[in-house]
């Protein structure tokens, strides 16, 4: 590929971001059938484990969104009683609900089998990818 006369052939960025669009798109189209938007999944996924909830700031963070988006997302989430705010002190807090935390059970179930698919082709390379892949994302605040 390096000699390929497109760039973005072999562009490391461009790859990232046409490898996670292919592996995605399966899964998304899981989560579409059950009515379930990847924002939303994006959410549970992220508060899947999370005891103490997280900041509406460190959500969009980790969801890859603007936190005004985020807010919108978290109220219309909040009606369908898949989260719930808690004020502690100065912050906000988001944890799931019970009906949340059902959701994410289930649907960190389907991603994890989804994940063992796609690692299963490609075996020898999951652990030292994974690890690539964490060391090219910044820490969290």
């Amino acid at each position: 590929m390096a000699d390929s006369p497109r760039f973005v052939e072999d562009y490391l960025l461009s790859l990232l971001a046409r490898a996670s669009h292919a592996a995605s798109a399966q899964f998304h189209a899981r989560l579409k059938a059950r009515g379930v938007a990847v924002p939303v999944w994006r959410v549970v996924a992220t508060l899947h484990g999370s005891a103490g909830g997280e900041t509406v700031g460190a959500l969009a963070a980790a969801c890859l969104m603007q936190q005004p988006t985020m807010t919108k997302l978290l109220d219309r989430m909040e009606e369908d009683g898949l989260v719930r705010r808690h004020r502690e002190g100065r912050q906000t807090r988001i944890r799931l609900t019970q009906a949340g935390a059902a959701l994410a059970d289930a649907l960190v179930a389907e991603a994890r089998a989804h994940e063992a698919g796609l690692l299963a082709r490609h075996a020898e390379a999951a652990p030292a990818l994974k690890a690539l892949l964490r060391a090219l994302v910044p820490p969290a605040d």
